[in-house]
């Protein structure tokens, strides 16, 4: 899977954006005559603390709060004749920590994520963003491009990377002394194939949920929606949601000896739908036989009907509640668009005929080897001394959290454990969803941790979260290296990370 291709152009194309200004740096209007291999600037200005306002989706005005001064790049990448990759380097006008930090997309891509670089650039990071080569989040740059759907995959985060060490280096007089990936989901999947198929890119990356196993997830993603239309009345309206999600607490919450909300270990849970089924038919308050079924299949995940293995893992008990998005009266759209387009290349093709067998296969024979980063393999990032933060949080109703679970596990077993704990840390985040949000401590600074990791070279055994409700946070705990998990030392605050230690489950 890993790609022959390298920054090699980077130190040439360095050397011409030095040129371009003085020896301690180039004033940011004169990036817009920066000459870069198949990169256009098309705008380099200076913005004015706090005179950022963001356009078109994702706002997130928050984020811009307390923007300090920057200079903003937007150039326009051509690495292949149908490439239109949009990229936006920002780099603060004082302040700059000397580092990098790009960050990743979500779904379809299609813009690039302006409240993560403002985030970035507010920590004295410069930052880089892509929109992944087309506009929208959608597939309709799919057919007919396949350059573009390559540029989606991988090449438009590595094209950005080189370019936005250039024009970082062009604008400061000296190359980022670190360089960091930061991304969930979609960016979690832009994470891992960075790690796979460009190791020299960054120092340090950060891959939250990672979508990387794209022709099984999407295909366990459609499954549901498949398996939710199948049977009449096996619907699971948000009430019934609620239901099995309460029901789900009840039976686990209290295992690691404190009743919270939130269940600390899925995989020690043993919940069984059919003890809220209904006795009786038109029961309030149970689950109909056919719900009771299909929560048993989210639970279980798809397997191969013929050979009977596993396509991709179930969801687990804690994530009842966003079950909605999978299982509701309409599909996922970017599961039923990856195999519409990306794997039956358009036409009639309808999710409610999808062969866990049949379709998996065709997709992992057409579109495997583009869109997936499930290569075990980083030798190649490790051996320049690369660092792996992954996190996944175990209530997410999107992206099963095993999935993360199994990708570390296959490092393991591919490099050795005592390699894999030198340069990966995995933590799973009790009743975190998808990337955040649940009713766990879903706010930590993977990035900060990432960091001290790679300037001190002690990897980090635990990670202190926060859960924010109303603008204050109520609840502190560890989170802990997988396999580790947070346990209750027996006094103190059991909203209070100090009153917990990690240890083996």
């Amino acid at each position: 899977m890993r790609s022959k291709a390298s920054s090699a152009w980077l130190a040439p194309a360095v050397l011409c954006a030095l040129a371009a200004g003085p020896a301690f740096g180039a004033p940011c209007e004169s990036l817009g005559k920066l000459a870069l291999p198949h990169v256009t600037v098309t705008s380099a200005v200076e913005v004015a603390a706090g005179a950022f306002v963001p356009t078109g989706r994702g706002r997130g005005g928050a984020a811009f709060k307390n923007l300090p001064a920057f200079c903003r790049v937007a150039a326009m990448l051509q690495p292949s004749s149908d490439s239109e990759i949009q990229i936006e380097v920002w780099m603060p006008s004082t302040g700059w920590n000397g580092k990098l930090q790009s960050v990743g997309n979500g779904a379809w891509a299609g813009t690039i994520s302006y409240p993560a670089l403002g985030t970035a650039v507010t920590d004295g990071y410069a930052a880089a963003g892509t929109d992944t080569g087309h506009t929208g989040n959608n597939a309709n740059f799919v057919m007919g491009h396949p350059e573009k759907v390559v540029d989606f995959a991988y090449r438009s985060v590595h094209e950005m990377t080189v370019a936005a060490k250039a024009v970082v280096a062009a604008f400061y007089g000296n190359a980022p002394q670190r360089s960091y990936w930061n991304g969930c989901s979609t960016g979690g999947r832009q994470a891992l194939a960075e790690a796979q198929r460009f190791p020299n890119d960054y120092d340090g990356i950060v891959a939250g949920a990672a979508a990387n196993y794209v022709t099984h997830l999407q295909g366990q993603q459609v499954w549901i929606a498949e398996q939710a239309h199948l049977e009449e009345g096996g619907a699971l309206p948000a009430e019934t949601l609620a239901l099995l999600h309460q029901a789900a607490l009840e039976k686990c919450d209290a295992l690691d000896g404190v009743k919270d909300g939130v269940i600390e270990n899925p995989k020690a849970c043993h919940f069984d739908p059919k003890t809220i089924a209904c006795k009786e038919s038109g029961a309030p308050h149970c689950l109909t036989a056919a719900q009771v079924r299909l929560a048993e299949k989210i639970y279980a995940g798809p397997k191969n009907p013929r050979t009977g293995k596993a396509v991709f893992p179930g969801l687990e008990p804690g994530s009842e509640a966003g079950w909605n998005g999978l299982a509701g009266p309409e599909p996922m759209a970017l599961a039923v668009e990856t195999y519409q387009y990306l794997v039956h290349q358009g036409g009639t093709w309808d999710f409610k005929t999808f062969d866990a067998d049949r379709d998996v296969a065709l997709a992992d024979k057409t579109v495997a080897a583009t869109m997936n980063s499930t290569d075990p393999d980083l030798q190649p990032f490790f051996s320049h001394g690369g660092k792996l933060l992954m996190y996944h949080g175990w209530a997410d109703p999107g992206i099963a959290p095993q999935n993360s679970v199994n990708y570390y596990t296959s490092v393991v077993n591919r490099l050795g454990a005592a390699q894999t704990a030198d340069a990966v840390r995995l933590f799973m985040v009790p009743g975190m969803g998808h990337c955040r949000g649940g009713d766990g401590t879903d706010t930590f600074d993977a990035v900060g941790a990432l960091n001290r990791w790679v300037s001190t070279g002690r990897a980090p055994e635990q990670i202190v979260a926060s859960r924010v409700r109303n603008g204050a946070t109520d609840r502190t705990r560890p989170l802990c290296a997988y396999p580790q998990v947070a346990q209750y030392q027996g006094t103190g605050s059991t909203d209070d990370a100090a009153s917990f230690a990690c240890k083996a489950p």
